[in-house]
Protein backbone atom coordinates (compact mmCIF):
# COMPACT_ATOMS: atom_id res chain seq x y z
CA UNK A 1 0.00 0.00 0.00
CA UNK A 2 1.30 3.69 -0.39
CA UNK A 3 1.51 5.57 2.45
CA UNK A 4 0.30 9.18 1.92
CA UNK A 5 1.89 12.19 3.45
CA UNK A 6 0.01 12.38 6.59
CA UNK A 7 1.21 8.60 7.29
CA UNK A 8 4.82 9.39 6.77
CA UNK A 9 4.86 11.41 9.95
CA UNK A 10 5.30 9.69 13.21
CA UNK A 11 3.10 6.68 13.60
CA UNK A 12 2.67 6.84 17.34
CA UNK A 13 1.82 10.59 17.46
CA UNK A 14 -1.04 10.48 14.71
CA UNK A 15 -4.60 9.90 15.79
CA UNK A 16 -5.28 5.90 16.52
CA UNK A 17 -8.17 5.87 14.09
CA UNK A 18 -6.00 7.33 11.31
CA UNK A 19 -3.03 4.99 12.40
CA UNK A 20 -5.81 2.14 12.14
CA UNK A 21 -6.62 2.75 8.73
CA UNK A 22 -2.70 2.85 7.67
CA UNK A 23 -2.40 -0.93 7.73
CA UNK A 24 -2.03 -4.65 9.23
CA UNK A 25 -0.96 -4.52 13.31
CA UNK A 26 2.12 -5.73 12.75
CA UNK A 27 3.30 -2.85 10.80
CA UNK A 28 1.09 -0.38 13.15
CA UNK A 29 2.46 -1.64 15.83
CA UNK A 30 6.01 -1.25 14.22
CA UNK A 31 5.76 2.24 13.26
CA UNK A 32 4.79 2.90 16.51
CA UNK A 33 7.07 1.44 18.78
CA UNK A 34 9.97 2.95 16.07
CA UNK A 35 8.86 6.69 16.63
CA UNK A 36 8.36 6.26 20.39
CA UNK A 37 12.27 4.53 20.50
CA UNK A 38 13.44 7.57 18.50
CA UNK A 39 11.90 9.95 20.86
CA UNK A 40 14.11 8.51 23.96
CA UNK A 41 17.09 9.76 24.74
CA UNK A 42 18.03 6.61 26.80
CA UNK A 43 17.41 4.04 28.82
CA UNK A 44 17.52 4.13 32.69
CA UNK A 45 17.82 0.08 33.08
CA UNK A 46 21.55 -0.37 32.33
CA UNK A 47 22.99 -4.65 32.45
CA UNK A 48 21.93 -7.76 31.17
CA UNK A 49 22.55 -10.95 32.10
CA UNK A 50 22.60 -14.76 30.25
CA UNK A 51 20.30 -17.26 32.68
CA UNK A 52 20.01 -21.02 32.56
CA UNK A 53 17.21 -22.23 31.73
CA UNK A 54 16.65 -26.17 31.61
CA UNK A 55 18.66 -29.41 30.28
CA UNK A 56 17.45 -31.39 27.14
CA UNK A 57 18.19 -34.31 26.02
CA UNK A 58 21.58 -33.83 23.18
CA UNK A 59 20.82 -34.03 19.53
CA UNK A 60 23.06 -34.29 16.65
CA UNK A 61 24.50 -30.96 15.58
CA UNK A 62 23.45 -29.04 18.95
CA UNK A 63 27.27 -26.93 19.66
CA UNK A 64 29.28 -29.02 22.16
CA UNK A 65 30.00 -26.24 24.42
CA UNK A 66 26.72 -26.42 25.63
CA UNK A 67 26.98 -30.36 26.86
CA UNK A 68 26.79 -30.62 30.85
CA UNK A 69 29.55 -32.77 30.90
CA UNK A 70 28.86 -32.76 34.78
CA UNK A 71 25.83 -34.24 34.48
CA UNK A 72 27.21 -36.83 31.81
CA UNK A 73 29.65 -38.15 34.42
CA UNK A 74 27.14 -38.51 37.01
CA UNK A 75 24.30 -39.78 34.21
CA UNK A 76 26.17 -41.15 31.69
CA UNK A 77 23.64 -39.45 29.64
CA UNK A 78 23.90 -36.68 27.31
CA UNK A 79 22.25 -33.16 28.06
CA UNK A 80 22.50 -29.71 26.72
CA UNK A 81 21.82 -26.55 28.79
CA UNK A 82 19.25 -24.22 27.60
CA UNK A 83 19.69 -20.42 28.37
CA UNK A 84 17.50 -17.69 28.54
CA UNK A 85 18.47 -15.03 26.40
CA UNK A 86 19.65 -11.87 27.61
CA UNK A 87 16.96 -10.43 29.15
CA UNK A 88 16.29 -7.41 32.32
CA UNK A 89 13.44 -8.90 33.58
CA UNK A 90 10.73 -11.10 32.80
CA UNK A 91 6.87 -9.09 31.79
CA UNK A 92 3.64 -10.86 31.40
CA UNK A 93 0.74 -8.48 29.67
CA UNK A 94 -2.80 -9.66 30.69
CA UNK A 95 -5.41 -8.62 28.29
CA UNK A 96 -8.74 -8.26 29.12
CA UNK A 97 -11.04 -9.40 25.92
CA UNK A 98 -14.13 -9.22 27.73
CA UNK A 99 -17.48 -8.06 25.60
CA UNK A 100 -17.39 -4.64 27.03
CA UNK A 101 -13.78 -4.38 25.46
CA UNK A 102 -15.51 -4.41 21.82
CA UNK A 103 -17.24 -0.94 22.05
CA UNK A 104 -16.52 2.49 21.11
CA UNK A 105 -18.49 5.06 21.65
CA UNK A 106 -18.35 6.38 17.74
CA UNK A 107 -17.37 3.82 15.81
CA UNK A 108 -16.99 6.09 12.72
CA UNK A 109 -14.06 8.22 14.36
CA UNK A 110 -12.75 5.90 17.05
CA UNK A 111 -11.18 2.10 17.71
CA UNK A 112 -13.04 -0.03 20.12
CA UNK A 113 -11.62 -0.20 23.99
CA UNK A 114 -10.16 -3.61 22.45
CA UNK A 115 -8.67 -2.53 18.91
CA UNK A 116 -7.13 -0.01 20.56
CA UNK A 117 -5.94 -2.50 23.43
CA UNK A 118 -4.59 -4.47 20.91
CA UNK A 119 -2.18 -2.12 19.26
CA UNK A 120 -1.01 -0.61 22.36
CA UNK A 121 -0.37 -4.28 23.88
CA UNK A 122 1.57 -5.25 20.54
CA UNK A 123 3.24 -1.62 20.94
CA UNK A 124 4.39 -2.45 24.44
CA UNK A 125 5.37 -6.23 23.91
CA UNK A 126 7.62 -5.40 21.08
CA UNK A 127 9.17 -2.58 23.62
CA UNK A 128 10.12 -4.97 25.87
CA UNK A 129 10.80 -7.84 23.61
CA UNK A 130 13.54 -5.00 21.87
CA UNK A 131 15.01 -4.27 25.27
CA UNK A 132 15.71 -8.31 25.59
CA UNK A 133 12.83 -8.43 28.22
CA UNK A 134 11.07 -11.73 28.26
CA UNK A 135 7.29 -11.05 27.32
CA UNK A 136 4.39 -12.99 27.93
CA UNK A 137 0.66 -12.72 27.24
CA UNK A 138 -2.78 -14.05 29.02
CA UNK A 139 -6.25 -12.65 27.46
CA UNK A 140 -9.13 -13.37 29.53
CA UNK A 141 -13.09 -12.60 28.96
CA UNK A 142 -15.10 -14.92 31.74
CA UNK A 143 -12.44 -17.49 31.58
CA UNK A 144 -8.48 -17.71 30.50
CA UNK A 145 -8.33 -17.71 26.76
CA UNK A 146 -5.07 -17.75 25.63
CA UNK A 147 -1.35 -18.21 28.11
CA UNK A 148 1.80 -17.31 25.67
CA UNK A 149 4.81 -17.91 27.98
CA UNK A 150 7.21 -15.35 28.40
CA UNK A 151 10.63 -15.71 25.63
CA UNK A 152 13.06 -13.47 25.33
CA UNK A 153 13.67 -14.12 21.68
CA UNK A 154 12.70 -11.55 19.08
CA UNK A 155 11.05 -14.45 17.29
CA UNK A 156 8.85 -14.44 19.98
CA UNK A 157 7.29 -11.78 18.51
CA UNK A 158 5.45 -13.33 16.01
CA UNK A 159 4.03 -15.94 18.42
CA UNK A 160 2.63 -13.06 20.49
CA UNK A 161 1.66 -11.12 17.22
CA UNK A 162 -0.60 -14.57 15.94
CA UNK A 163 -2.22 -14.64 19.59
CA UNK A 164 -2.95 -10.80 19.14
CA UNK A 165 -4.80 -10.66 15.64
CA UNK A 166 -6.87 -13.59 16.70
CA UNK A 167 -8.25 -11.95 19.57
CA UNK A 168 -11.82 -11.14 19.28
CA UNK A 169 -14.33 -9.82 21.97
CA UNK A 170 -15.76 -12.48 24.36
CA UNK A 171 -18.44 -13.29 27.22
CA UNK A 172 -18.30 -11.66 30.64
CA UNK A 173 -15.17 -10.97 32.88
CA UNK A 174 -13.29 -12.79 35.50
CA UNK A 175 -9.75 -11.47 35.92
CA UNK A 176 -8.76 -13.15 39.20
CA UNK A 177 -8.09 -16.44 37.60
CA UNK A 178 -5.78 -15.13 34.85
CA UNK A 179 -3.96 -13.09 37.25
CA UNK A 180 -3.42 -16.21 39.31
CA UNK A 181 -2.26 -17.85 36.08
CA UNK A 182 0.75 -15.02 36.43
CA UNK A 183 2.40 -16.70 39.21
CA UNK A 184 2.80 -19.83 37.11
CA UNK A 185 4.47 -17.85 34.48
CA UNK A 186 6.81 -15.85 36.89
CA UNK A 187 8.72 -17.77 38.67
CA UNK A 188 10.67 -14.57 39.59
CA UNK A 189 10.43 -11.68 40.29
CA UNK A 190 9.31 -9.61 37.02
CA UNK A 191 6.36 -6.62 35.52
CA UNK A 192 2.54 -7.62 34.95
CA UNK A 193 0.83 -5.10 32.82
CA UNK A 194 -2.94 -5.59 33.50
CA UNK A 195 -4.83 -3.63 30.96
CA UNK A 196 -8.36 -3.58 31.46
CA UNK A 197 -11.66 -1.40 31.18
CA UNK A 198 -11.93 -2.65 34.89
CA UNK A 199 -15.97 -3.07 34.74
CA UNK A 200 -15.13 -6.09 36.71
CA UNK A 201 -15.39 -6.80 40.64
CA UNK A 202 -12.66 -4.38 41.85
CA UNK A 203 -12.29 -6.47 45.13
CA UNK A 204 -11.84 -9.58 43.69
CA UNK A 205 -8.95 -7.65 41.20
CA UNK A 206 -7.00 -6.14 43.61
CA UNK A 207 -6.99 -8.96 45.83
CA UNK A 208 -5.43 -10.97 42.86
CA UNK A 209 -2.69 -7.92 41.98
CA UNK A 210 -2.27 -7.69 45.90
CA UNK A 211 -1.00 -10.93 45.68
CA UNK A 212 1.48 -10.54 42.84
CA UNK A 213 2.57 -7.35 44.68
CA UNK A 214 3.56 -9.68 47.34
CA UNK A 215 5.09 -12.08 45.28
CA UNK A 216 7.37 -9.35 44.44
CA UNK A 217 6.33 -8.60 40.82
CA UNK A 218 5.98 -4.63 39.57
CA UNK A 219 2.68 -4.19 38.60
CA UNK A 220 0.98 -1.66 36.19
CA UNK A 221 -2.99 -1.52 35.90
CA UNK A 222 -3.46 0.05 31.81
CA UNK A 223 -7.43 1.41 32.90
CA UNK A 224 -8.78 1.82 29.32
CA UNK A 225 -11.12 3.93 28.57
CA UNK A 226 -13.58 5.46 25.53
CA UNK A 227 -14.15 9.61 26.15
CA UNK A 228 -17.60 8.79 25.66
CA UNK A 229 -17.76 6.91 28.98
CA UNK A 230 -16.67 9.74 30.71
CA UNK A 231 -19.73 11.60 30.17
CA UNK A 232 -23.50 10.63 29.55
CA UNK A 233 -25.35 12.51 26.07
CA UNK A 234 -27.37 11.49 23.46
CA UNK A 235 -31.16 11.76 22.62
CA UNK A 236 -33.95 13.44 25.13
CA UNK A 237 -34.59 9.34 25.97
CA UNK A 238 -32.18 6.79 25.44
CA UNK A 239 -31.71 3.32 26.12
CA UNK A 240 -28.57 1.96 27.79
CA UNK A 241 -27.64 -1.69 27.51
CA UNK A 242 -24.95 -3.40 29.57
CA UNK A 243 -23.16 -5.70 27.12
CA UNK A 244 -22.49 -8.47 29.76
CA UNK A 245 -25.27 -9.07 31.31
CA UNK A 246 -27.86 -7.51 28.96
CA UNK A 247 -29.30 -5.80 31.80
CA UNK A 248 -30.91 -2.21 30.42
CA UNK A 249 -32.35 0.68 31.73
CA UNK A 250 -34.73 3.82 29.85
CA UNK A 251 -33.28 7.05 30.74
CA UNK A 252 -33.49 10.62 30.04
CA UNK A 253 -29.27 11.45 30.04
CA UNK A 254 -30.07 15.44 30.20
CA UNK A 255 -31.48 14.12 34.43
CA UNK A 256 -28.74 11.89 35.09
CA UNK A 257 -25.96 13.68 33.35
CA UNK A 258 -24.76 15.23 36.64
CA UNK A 259 -24.70 12.07 38.88
CA UNK A 260 -23.46 9.80 35.86
CA UNK A 261 -20.08 12.44 35.52
CA UNK A 262 -19.80 12.12 39.54
CA UNK A 263 -19.69 8.49 39.86
CA UNK A 264 -17.62 7.65 36.72
CA UNK A 265 -15.11 10.09 38.52
CA UNK A 266 -15.70 8.36 42.06
CA UNK A 267 -15.32 5.08 40.82
CA UNK A 268 -11.69 6.36 38.52
CA UNK A 269 -10.86 7.98 42.06
CA UNK A 270 -11.65 4.39 43.53
CA UNK A 271 -9.25 2.13 41.52
CA UNK A 272 -6.57 4.65 41.91
CA UNK A 273 -6.49 5.09 45.46
CA UNK A 274 -6.70 1.45 45.83
CA UNK A 275 -3.78 0.52 43.73
CA UNK A 276 -1.68 3.37 45.04
CA UNK A 277 -2.39 1.65 48.81
CA UNK A 278 -0.80 -1.24 47.51
CA UNK A 279 2.18 -0.14 45.71
CA UNK A 280 0.50 -0.77 42.28
CA UNK A 281 0.81 1.84 39.44
CA UNK A 282 -2.09 3.02 37.78
CA UNK A 283 -2.60 4.65 34.43
CA UNK A 284 -5.87 5.65 32.67
CA UNK A 285 -5.59 5.63 29.09
CA UNK A 286 -8.49 6.79 26.59
CA UNK A 287 -9.03 5.57 23.41
CA UNK A 288 -8.62 8.67 21.60
CA UNK A 289 -4.79 9.54 22.86
CA UNK A 290 -2.10 8.65 20.48
CA UNK A 291 -0.28 5.79 21.10
CA UNK A 292 3.04 7.30 21.37
CA UNK A 293 1.79 9.08 24.60
CA UNK A 294 0.11 6.53 25.88
CA UNK A 295 3.61 4.28 25.57
CA UNK A 296 5.57 7.10 27.75
CA UNK A 297 2.97 8.02 29.88
CA UNK A 298 2.39 3.91 30.78
CA UNK A 299 6.31 2.73 30.14
CA UNK A 300 8.20 5.39 31.33
CA UNK A 301 6.32 7.40 33.80
CA UNK A 302 4.90 4.40 35.19
CA UNK A 303 7.13 1.94 35.27
CA UNK A 304 10.78 2.97 34.07
CA UNK A 305 11.44 -0.35 31.73
CA UNK A 306 11.78 1.81 28.69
Amino acid sequence: MALTSRSKERLDLLDPAEVARLGGIEVLTDGIVEGFLTGLHRSPRRGFSVEFAEHRPYQPGDELRYVDWKLLARNDRLYVKQFEEETNLRAMVVLDISKSMGWSGDTARRLTKLDYAKRLVAAIMLVLLRQRDATGLVTFDDAVRSVTPPRARMAHWHQLLAVVHRTRAGEGTAAEPALRRVVDQLRRRGLVIFVSDLLLDRELAIKALRFLRHRGHQVLVLHLMDPAELTLGGPAEARYEDPETGQHVTIRPADWAGVYAETVQGVIHDWRLACRRHGIAYERVTTDLPFGLALRQTLVRSTHVA
